[in-house]
């Protein structure tokens, strides 16, 4: 799919979010043995990519290996200088002054400078551009230049994560200037900081880096790193089986079965990412039937679901800040209670029909939700939640369209999850209007509640903003919350040096945070 620039933002986004689905669901065939083992490679299996393009995507894991940004996070997911080896913030100005690395280079040779960070982050800023990384700058309303190694940024309002944003991938101005931050080229051929450069791009197959021995911060002892294009789970599962991949992240039915095999790692690893139902508010549905969606959250057996899918690897989910220092333990919770799904439907006026279902104004009560292809374990959580609505008297189906009609369709089994901090993944999924909200959902509290907790440095008055959130958004559901999915990486046992304990993104981006300290040898 493709957009010119210029259309409205909605479809922006829309163009934006499609693409970051597609680095992992992009049908391919991987043809065996293609990639060359040395000894001095690590082979991991990826989804499929049709562009590198941190700025304007999320959740690539390829990003980190090429890329920096200003800030960087540690295993425990606290900022820590990268590009930008001190900074300090003037309260009273509510300015940002950032010092930078001073001997960095490209990847092509060219020398790193505050332009390029003063470039990139207005272009994300930049409407016209469709960033659904937007809405985490929104609040800077300048941006100086001090000289080529010092860099300031005035926010006109105070934001408590904007540390955690400036870990944003800086790109080179001197090969994306002019050019459009949708279509460029550029993007399928990336020159970034990080500690591994683009060797080679085979199209649906391979994509292959090497390191960079002239990286900032010292370079890592594996020689190369291919990202091999495995879009099906269970391939990648015969392929570690054969030696054709090193590393793969599996569903938990075909991680266990290498559990205590010779030559092969486990790691089961907690992340941030959670799944629910994303109603559209968008459809006209759902303007007739919101008041119905408390009887959805209220009929899913999360347990159910996670025994049945997830082999009991994941914790059910209430809310999106479970795995965060501000989540609100106290708020509903929906636990499963098919009685009260019932209660909640005949007080609105539903009556069940003869064949089984609810009926309101002679119009049945169900919808269908959307799964994009090629993800089993999001399928079958689709298909145990589908069943679990239809047994209450609520008629949902689910579909696994080609291409996802983000502005029609009824309903969407989402992703999202940050393990940093608690305005990334909230501010922008659920704020009125922002870059990643989806479901045109919209709420005034929810609104006040998330700007409150960005704009306060004070733990106690966050946390108190946080919960508000939390108790209003679960009143008034954007999502049918379901669970939250442990990251199954399973591996060759010659790999030292992952992280086991650092808390994952979504997708369970985030393995390769520390890659320069791994070794591997065969």
């Amino acid at each position: 799919m493709k957009e010119k620039r210029g259309k409205n933002s909605v479809k922006k986004m829309i163009y934006n979010f499609l693409m970051a689905v597609m680095l992992f669901v992009l049908p391919s065939c991987s043809r065996a043995g293609e990639v060359q083992k040395d000894g001095k490679t690590l082979i991991y299996g990826s989804g499929d990519y049709t562009r590198i393009n941190p700025a304007m995507d999320e959740h690539g894991e390829i990003n980190s290996l090429l890329f920096d940004g200003l800030t960087g996070h540690n295993g425990e997911n606290e900022v820590v200088p990268a590009l930008a080896k001190s900074w300090k913030f003037e309260k009273k100005l509510c300015t940002y002054t950032f010092y930078l690395e001073e001997n960095v280079k490209w990847h092509d040779g060219e020398a790193f400078t505050a332009e390029d960070v003063k470039f990139t982050i207005e272009a994300i800023m930049d409407s016209e551009n469709g960033s659904e990384n937007r809405s985490d700058f929104e609040d800077v309303k300048e941006i100086t230049v001090i000289d080529a190694h010092t860099v300031c940024f005035k926010l006109s309002a105070p934001n408590a994560a904007f540390l955690d944003y400036m870990a944003m991938p800086i790109l080179p101005k001197h090969l994306v200037s002019g050019e459009d931050m949708q279509e460029s080229d550029f993007f399928r051929s990336p020159v970034g900081t990080g500690p591994y450069k683009l060797e080679s791009w085979d199209v649906g197959q391979a994509i292959t880096l090497i390191k960079n021995e002239a990286y900032f911060k010292g370079e890592g002892e594996i020689e190369r790193i291919v990202f091999k294009i495995v879009p099906e789970d269970s391939a990648k599962a015969v392929q570690l089986k054969s030696g054709e991949l090193d590393l793969a992240l599996l569903p938990p039915k075909d991680a266990q079965s290498f559990a205590g095999k010779d030559g092969y790692a486990c790691y089961q690893m907690k992340t941030s990412d959670y799944r629910g139902i994303l109603f559209n508010f968008n459809n006209a549905y759902w303007e007739r039937n919101r008041d119905i969606i408390p009887a959805v959250c209220y009929a899913i057996d999360r347990k159910a679901i996670i025994d049945a899918v997830l082999l009991g690897l994941g914790i059910a989910a209430y809310g999106p800040l479970q795995r965060n220092r501000y989540n609100n333990e106290m708020v509903e919770k929906y636990s499963y209670n098919p009685k009260k799904a019932k209660e909640i439907l005949e007080k609105a006026g539903c009556i069940m029909g003869e064949d089984g279902f609810y009926k309101r104004d002679k119009e049945t009560v169900g919808f269908v939700i959307s799964v994009a292809v090629g993800d089993q374990a999001r399928i079958d959580i689709a298909q145990a939640a589908a069943q679990q609505l239809r047994e209450i008297g609520i008629n949902c189906t689910v579909e696994i369209p080609v291409k996802i009609d983000w502005e029609g369709q009824m309903a969407y089994l989402i992703g999202w999850g940050s393990p940093f901090d608690a305005d990334d993944h909230t501010y922008k999924v659920f704020g009125t209007g922002k870059g990643a909200n989806y479901s045109g959902y919209s709420n005034r509290l929810v609104d006040r509640y998330l700007v409150k907790a960005r704009q306060s440095d004070d733990k106690e008055a966050r946390a108190r903003a946080y919960h508000q959130f939390q108790e209003e958004l679960a009143k008034d559901p954007a999502f049918a919350f379901i669970c939250y999915v442990d990251a199954d990486y399973v591996g060759n046992s010659a790999i030292q040096g992952i992280s086991t304990d650092t808390v994952l993104g979504h997708h369970g981006v985030g393995i390769f945070w520390n890659v320069t300290e791994w070794t591997f040898s065969k």
